[in-house]
């Protein structure tokens, strides 16, 4: 049967951001030409104080989103923490740190480290624990993005400038708003190595002498290398990144038993406007119904950019009560849609 497995919503949001710096102003501080980085279209960052890190941002949203909900942390049934970038420390858990930071115990937590899907699908596994535990009514899901400028150069990753950032939602059970009606997603491994850091983990703990993310190469000079020059075979890479995204649409949309036409918004990854236009055309989706305008004003937040643009357009009064969101993304080799009734 199509539908819900569970009825959960959305209750509350939480939100957390770095300190906004201009895109045009500190493209020079990371790259040697700054007009490419500003001609993508960001203008506003967050970049985090050096002295704050993923799990403060994440506790911050969390306390909001709890405040906003009249939620007690001692209330929660479930912690998911979804990351998008390099963790604080090895071999440690950042959803036990939340946990710890919130003052709680004896309470579930899980860790996504799946790249800038984590938000989306994370809803799927607060789904998924809420429907096998009847007893379990109330769970906080949060994503963040805290990049380590020693390991990547926010503007030489990919097309985009990225930023540190986190967003909270407390899911309840038979919460009659923004609800969550299905979640789809598949992995291609074939180019799961293709943003990877060389360095930092069992097979490279160190990084070479003398290497620096200010020279050292971009995120496209490694995907043309993949490619191996070969501008046809990179057209078609990037041309299946999106026939992949209407696929996994259209999974969500036939595990909840609707169709294209019942989508009335679509939240991508904050990329450029060409880039969610790609996406949201097939669906007949018009740009100003989708986080293009939202977009320029934030980066890249990683898996915290599909929550958080969520949670503006529903605090705007930009998404009428029975609206249908098409919440998806793309990690290295992953796809992913959630759908959301407002």
């Amino acid at each position: 049967m199509a539908g819900p497995i569970v009825d959960l919503g959305i209750s509350s949001f939480g939100f957390a951001y770095g300190e906004d710096r201009d895109v045009a102003s500190a493209a020079g501080d990371y790259v040697a030409n700054p007009e490419r980085v500003i001609n993508w279209g960001f203008r506003t960052f967050h970049r985090a104080a050096d002295d704050v890190q993923a799990t403060d941002l994440a506790a911050e949203a969390a306390r909001q989103a709890l405040d906003r909900a009249g939620v007690s942390a001692d209330a929660l049934d479930l912690v998911v923490l979804a990351t998008s970038d390099m963790p604080e420390y090895s071999y440690w858990d950042g959803a036990a740190a939340l946990a710890r930071e919130l003052k709680i115990e004896r309470t579930q937590t899980l860790l996504l480290n799946e790249g800038c899907g984590g938000g989306v699908h994370g809803l799927y596994y607060v789904a998924s624990t809420l429907a096998t535990q009847p007893d379990a009514d109330t769970a906080l899901l949060v994503a963040v993005n805290r990049v380590s400028e020693f390991h990547r150069n926010r503007m030489n990753t990919i097309n985009a400038v990225l930023s540190d950032a986190a967003v909270a939602v407390v899911l309840r059970r038979d919460h009659p708003a923004n609800r969550w009606l299905a979640t789809e997603q598949f992995t291609e491994p074939e180019h799961c190595d293709l943003l990877r850091v060389d360095f930092g983990g069992a097979v490279n703990p160190v990084p070479p002498q003398g290497w620096s993310t200010v020279d050292a190469p971009g995120g496209h000079e490694r995907i043309r290398e993949q490619f191996g020059g070969d501008p046809r075979t990179l057209r078609r890479f990037l041309e299946t990144r999106y026939e992949r995204l209407l696929e996994v649409i259209d999974g969500a949309c036939g595990r909840a038993g609707l169709g294209r036409d019942d989508i009335t918004h679509l939240i991508y990854l904050n990329d450029s406007a060409t880039s969610i236009a790609a996406v949201a055309e097939p669906l007949g989706i018009p740009l100003a119904r989708t986080n293009a305008d939202l977009a320029p004003d934030h980066g890249h937040m990683g898996a915290a950019d599909q929550l958080v643009s969520l949670g503006v357009r529903l605090e705007n009064g930009d998404v009428a009560p029975g609206d249908v969101v098409a919440l998806c993304g793309i990690s290295t080799g992953r796809w992913c849609a959630t759908l959301i009734r407002a």
